[in-house]
This record gives structure tokens, sequence and C-alpha cells, in this order.
């Protein structure tokens, strides 16, 4: 977030100076695609990088000081990277863009999202997904994904707003151990009594819809900085890797997808009345 936010500012700065790219990468001595990495936020850079940059573009003193503080907050790391040997390298970039959203739209036709699965529920999941690891990595994921879910509750910054639909068939899955469903469906209505998360069900008869072929996707939004957001970016992962795709032609149609099924979706009450129905069944069923 910070190398984007920097990105941004950098490159607005420049273009209002009317410097062009190949005389900002020569004043630094280096190549045009570096200064394109920077001014897009895929690469770190260095605070006097950063304060020759606006010597020439002439930025205003303020400004120049959260170019620079923002500059020193590409270099640090997040604290998901002590996850480092169970985190797939593509998801980290993810976690910490999730980190620093003010919206989250998630779709998953096929499971309870990271951000609100309960710990038995994941530890099922994973050891399903990852046959290969061993208790303790599967430990450290289930650590992983608790800690990410603090944010939900977090202080300050503020929470994101999470909104999210998942498919009934999610419900009707039953994993193992026994009561593994049960204790996630009831964590599932807890969330819902958070004042920035909202959980709807797309009920099982609803027919194809134009989510049918997009598949499970998460959508970002982030704050403004000075007057500012960097784009909305959506996220969608395979077993192998992920896309993030954040030009205005992909995410105008992933927003018509997300208002389609969102649209499709019961009602938040009606989600937590069928919630309550599902969790009634499984303390019937395991009773």
């Amino acid at each position: 977030m910070p190398r984007r936010t920097l990105g941004i500012g950098l490159r607005a700065a420049r273009e209002k100076a009317g410097v062009k790219l190949k005389d900002a990468a020569a004043l630094l001595g280096v190549s045009e695609q570096t200064i394109w990495r920077i001014e897009q936020g895929t690469t770190s850079t260095r605070p006097p990088y950063v304060q020759a940059l606006c010597d020439a573009y002439g930025v205003r003193d303020d400004m120049r000081g959260v170019f620079v503080g923002l500059a020193r907050e590409t270099r640090s790391r997040g604290w998901w990277h002590a996850y480092g040997d169970v985190l797939p390298t593509w998801f980290e970039a993810y976690v910490g863009l999730e980190q620093a959203a003010r919206r989250i739209r998630i779709f998953d036709p096929s499971m309870v999202p990271g951000l609100l699965q309960h710990r038995e529920y994941t530890g099922a999941f994973v050891r399903i997904e990852r046959p290969d690891l061993s208790e303790h990595e599967v430990e450290k994921i289930i650590e992983l994904k608790q800690s990410r879910q603090q944010l939900l509750t977090r202080s300050f910054p503020a929470p994101p707003a999470v909104d999210v639909v998942i498919s009934e068939a999610v419900l009707m899955a039953e994993p193992e151990p026994e009561g593994t469903m049960r204790r996630q469906v009831w964590h599932l209505l807890q969330a819902t009594q958070l004042p920035n998360v909202s959980v709807r069900v797309l009920d099982r008869r609803v027919g194809p819809h134009r989510a049918s072929i997009a598949g499970a996707f998460r959508m970002l939004d982030f704050p403004e900085h000075n007057g500012s957001a960097p784009p909305p970016t959506v996220y969608s992962e395979n077993l192998t890797g992920a896309l993030y795709l954040d030009k205005a032609s992909e995410i105008e149609a992933y927003s018509d997808v997300w208002e389609a099924v969102h649209g499709a979706a019961l009602s938040g009450p009606d989600s937590a009345e069928l919630l309550q129905k599902y969790l009634k069944e499984l303390n019937d069923r395991e009773s």
C-alpha cells in the first residue's frame, strides 16, 4: 500500500512538472523501467531517490515529507512475513493489500472466506488442500488466518467494511472432524454482529448467474491519501498463483458481477435466519 500510494503521488508530481520518464531516470542514474516500477508501486525505493525526484519536480515541503515517509515504509516488512515458510509468495501481496483496504467485497461459492473462518474449519481445509504439510505447518497457517482476522475489530486505523456473499452449498458441506461445521456456522453468526461485516447467502435455488463464470474473487477498495486513492484491486487465486487486476475495464466487469450476485443473494436478516436454521439442524444432529 505505501508503494502504490507513493507511486501515484510521484507520477502525478512528475506529470505536473512536465518531466519525462527518461529524464527522471537519468537524474537517478537508473533505467526508465525502474522509474515506471516505482510509479506503479511494484517495487520499493530509497528515501534519497525520492528526495532527488521531489527536487526535480518542485514538490512542496509538506508533500516532500509525506513522500519520504512513504519511501521508508516501502522498505519495511509486514507482520505476515513471519509466516513466509508456509505463505505462498503470490499471496503475500494480498495480505498487505487486505490490511490497507477500507472495503473488502468477497464472493466464494465453495468455502467460507479466510477472514470469517473458525480455526477448526481452517485446519480441515488446509489438511485437504496441502496434505504435504506437517502438523506444525498446518498450525502456522491457522495462526496466520487468525491473525488476519484481527483487522475486523482493530481500533486504528478503522477496520474495513467487509461484505461477503457465500453459496448455500458452503453451509451444506460438513468437513471432518464432526462438529467443525456447527462451530463454523456459529462463528459466521457472531461475525454478523460486527457493525462493519455483512454476510449474505446465495440460495441454492438461484439458477446460473454472472458469478458462475467468474468463480471466487475479492475486490478491495482503498482509502484516500491527500485527495487521491489507489485504484481498486480484484484478487482471484488458483492452485499455483493469483491474478491482481486493477485496470478500469477489469474493475468495471467485476463490479457488475458483484452487483449481480449481491442482488441475487438473500438479504442480511434472511441470511442470518438461514444460518440459524443450519445451526439448529447441526446441533440437533450432533446432540
